[in-house]
């Protein structure tokens, strides 16, 4: 125990920016219940840490951070399971498999860059997606199914839950009223953020530094619960979406004009 409690606080001492940083961010991003994959793994880009340790500890943050969230809105009765079934069932299998495919450094950073670069400008657009709407379209389970099927691939490839893609497709098409989306993109990011640590798993190229993984995940945990308490007080969701956009952006940019 005592061993362990100073492996921790080596680690704190040695990466305090970079737990500082997820610390901020899981507080902004469950503030308004996002669970903060994008940033999470726009910050590793940054860091040197091996590109087969980055997808792993953005996930494993990811299902920390908005498993609360998913218990929040379970017991606000905002989760429709047989809506969002048709979604996680396509995703799940294609989220592992994406997550288990090998890919070589250079594929990885350009696919992370475009994904990163589409993902800013989604959120940078995105401001209608806060606004409810009274008529909501029927469930098509198999447009859900093609959703939930190509963000659930991306998703396992580059290490995200695919709620940033998730979100603004479902305001798009009327799904539902935005608290229901909230709530259904934390169910999508979780699942898929599961398949796809699994899927990274069973590839024979998997490495962690559990060392510094079990500091973050600590890290956001905490910072996750006072975002959930802070709610909606730090910044709105607009707001958020615009600093982590040019955020995102600045990073997409900078890791494709290094391997492109």
């Amino acid at each position: 125990m005592i061993y362990s409690l100073m492996f921790l606080i080596e680690t704190f001492f040695i990466n305090w920016q970079l737990i500082l940083v997820f610390y901020c961010i899981a507080i902004l991003y469950s503030s308004v219940g996002f669970g903060g994959g994008s940033s999470y793994l726009a910050v590793l880009a940054l860091t040197g840490i091996a590109y087969s340790q980055i997808r792993a500890t953005s996930l494993l943050c990811n299902i920390v951070v908005v498993f609360s969230n998913i218990l929040f809105f379970q017991k606000e009765k905002l989760i429709d399971w047989k809506k969002i079934t048709p979604l996680v069932l396509s995703s799940v299998p294609l989220a592992f498999f994406g997550g288990f495919l090998k890919i070589n450094q250079v594929f990885f950073f350009i696919i992370l860059g475009i994904t990163l670069l589409i993902a800013a400008i989604t959120m940078w657009f995105s401001e209608k997606s806060i606004i409810s709407k009274k008529q909501h379209n029927k469930v098509n389970i198999y447009k859900n199914a093609s959703y939930g099927g190509g963000i659930g691939f991306i998703s396992g490839i580059v290490g995200i839950g695919g709620g940033i893609f998730l979100a603004p497709l479902l305001h798009l098409s009327n799904w539902d009223s935005s608290k229901k989306i909230a709530a259904t993109a934390s169910v999508f990011i979780l699942v898929n953020s599961i398949a796809g640590l699994f899927g990274q798993y069973f590839n024979t190229n998997f490495i962690i530094d559990w060392k510094l993984t079990s500091t973050l995940l600590i890290t956001v945990a905490i910072g996750g619960q006072i975002g959930k308490r802070m709610s909606n007080k730090l910044l709105t969701p607009i707001q958020l979406k615009k600093a982590t956009a040019i955020l995102i952006a600045f990073v997409a940019i900078k890791i494709l004009w290094n391997y492109i």
